[in-house]
Formats: structure tokens, sequence, C-alpha cells
């Protein structure tokens, strides 16, 4: 498929409703082979045209490219190890103080997937009691069991670990060395946004502040979502992934984050998903065997394709205005396709 006819492509999905904006973008290393953006980052209250500078909410992309990115950035200099313990950083973890670090990780914990912490907990400061009391899902280390959970304990790890909240380390260990100057956890609201879903609780529609209801009530900034950036952001640790971590993570560490980590080959790295035989990978059919990467909730994506290294960006407000909306996913998966092709008839 031509550039022009991934274009329409785009264009198509926007005007039939699909998503309201779409900001897409895929190279190899350093060699941008496409990019484009289309629609509205905001149609409630009023219509507002994407930009170029335009911020989206990662949501669970925030994962990979920020706290497991920094997670890895750490255990490459010897701050962290995968086989430190929550009990090593936690009082009062109960039955929970066994998990390691690499654990969280590779969503083997056995934590529950989701706990609504904003409702089972009064304050901020007893989220974490909040999921030691509450019970594993499974046995850890038997399945994997995707967790928001595990990496909400794991951004505060980090926090513990360095001395300083998640958004000040994120910024130095991964923005900062990246030049992802746009990008960042509870961002200026001068900034323009692609906004995000009507809040029953409100009435109005989120803008600038977090989607995910943990991660807005720990302050906006958690390990498992909260992060905003840029395309032309996201851009730039895609093309480092696509290089196998490119001297800002070792190459040893990063080929370990991207082979599988369950017990059951269920696809999961170190902060990555990946595609594996017998499970479904929502980087489509057309990555090779054991492509890499991660979604958000609110219609974001980053994949690489490990065979050529071709990365996919795609970043969607699919949710605004109702999270009920998941058209985006096959816009998703047939845009990774198409990119992948076209790589691979050069």
């Amino acid at each position: 498929m031509k550039v022009r006819q991934l274009e329409n492509m785009i264009d198509g999905a926007v005007k039939r409703g699909d998503v309201p904006c779409c900001a897409a973008a895929a190279g190899v290393g350093d060699d941008l082979i496409f990019r484009y953006i289309t629609g509205d980052r905001a149609v409630f209250p009023e219509r507002l045209p994407l930009t170029d500078d335009t911020l989206f909410d990662l949501a669970s992309l925030t994962k990979m490219t920020a706290t497991a990115a920094a997670a890895l950035r750490l255990i490459d200099c010897g701050r962290l190890s995968l086989a430190a313990s929550v009990g090593d950083y936690f009082d009062g973890c109960g039955d929970k103080g066994g998990i390691t670090v690499g654990q969280l990780m590779s969503h083997t914990s056995g934590l529950p997937a989701h706990i609504p912490l904003w409702r089972r907990v009064e304050d901020p400061s007893d989220a974490f009691a909040g999921i030691f009391n509450n019970p594993f899902f499974c046995q850890t280390g038997t399945r994997a069991v995707y967790s928001c959970m595990g990496y909400v304990l794991l951004g505060r790890i980090l926090e513990l670990t360095e001395g300083e909240p998640l958004a000040a380390l994120t910024k130095r260990l991964v923005l900062q060395p990246l030049s992802m100057k746009d990008s960042g956890f509870c961002p200026d609201k001068a900034r323009r946004f692609a906004a995000t879903e009507l809040d029953p609780e409100t009435g109005r529609y989120v803008c600038g502040e977090v989607h995910d209801e943990n991660a807005r009530f720990l302050g906006g900034a958690a390990g498992n979502a909260g992060l905003f950036a840029t395309l032309d952001d996201l851009v730039k640790i895609a093309a480092v992934f696509s290089k196998r971590g490119d001297g800002f993570i070792s190459p040893e560490l990063f080929e370990l984050a991207i082979t599988d980590q369950s017990p059951l080959r269920e696809g999961y790295g170190l902060g990555f998903t990946l595609k594996t035989e017998g499970v479904g990978f929502p980087g489509g059919d057309f990555m090779s065997k054991g492509s890499y990467g991660h979604t958000g909730f609110t219609g974001t994506s980053l994949f690489v394709d490990r065979e050529s290294g071709v990365y996919c960006v795609m970043l969607t407000n699919r949710v605004h205005p109702s999270r009920e909306n998941n058209k985006h996913v096959p816009l998703r998966k047939a845009f990774n396709a198409e990119i992948v092709k076209m790589k691979n008839e050069e």
C-alpha cells in the first residue's frame, strides 16, 4: 500500500467516526518512513483540530515507555535488581512480600488485573495497603495475569529506590536522555490535549488530566498510567526500541526484556507485550514472531516488528466521548500490517 493510500485509510476511519483523531508514524531506527495526523483532538464540548503538538494520554502505554524503561535503566546501572522483592521495600505487605521486581514487570506476580483503589480506600496514602490486603488472583509465578496493580507497586518501588517522585525520576532517566521534551506526567494545563471520556461524576470531558481512575486518585503519576506525550516524542523512544536499546538500555538487558518471561509462554517480557505462538497479539497478524510493544486503553499503541525492526506508533483518543468504542482496534492492526508489508516490499 502506498503512502497516500495509507493516509486515505486513516482518513476513512476518522470520517466514519471510528476515532475522533489519529496521529500515526512508522520508521526503522532513525529513518522515518511515514507520519500523518488527521481529525479533531476534541469533538465535545467544542470541535478542536488535531495539531502537531497535541499531547495524548498514553494510558497503559505508560508501563512500557516510562515505568519499565526507567526500571530497566536502573537495573542496568545496578540500582535495582529483578530479584529484589516487594518485602525489601514495603512493611506490612503480608503474603505479597515475596513478589519480585521481575514478576511485577512481567505480569507474573499473581496480583489481580485491577482494583478500584479510588473506591476502596479513602486516601492515596492507603493505596498500597489496599493492594496488599486484596487476595491474590493466582499463585505467584504460575501464570501471567496482566496487572495494573503490579505496575502501581513497581512505580512506588522506583520512587523508594531513587528517593524522588515518579514524574521526576522518569524525566531524568527516560524523557531527558531521549529529548522527549514535550512529554511527562501531570502536564501544564495550557497545552493542547486530545480529549478523552465524559466523566459521569463531574459531567465534563476529561482533557489534560489522566483518564485512568487509579492514576488520577494517586495524583496523576502512577506506574500503570499517567504519561502524556506527542507523536514526535513517541517516535524517539520507538526508534530506540527499534534499535534494540541503542545504548539507552544495554543490548543484553534489552534482549532479556523482549524475551518471554511468563511460565506458560503467554507473551510477556519485562514491560513488553510479545507476539508468541497461540496467543492473540494486539500488534496484529503480520508482525513477525517475537515482535514487541504495548497498547493503551485510551487508544494508543507502539509496536516493533522483531525481524525488520520497523516500528509503528498510533495515537488516538478512541474513548472520546465513550470507552465503549473499540473501532480503533482494526485500524491499528491494519496500519501495522500495511507498514510491515511496505517495509518488506522494499
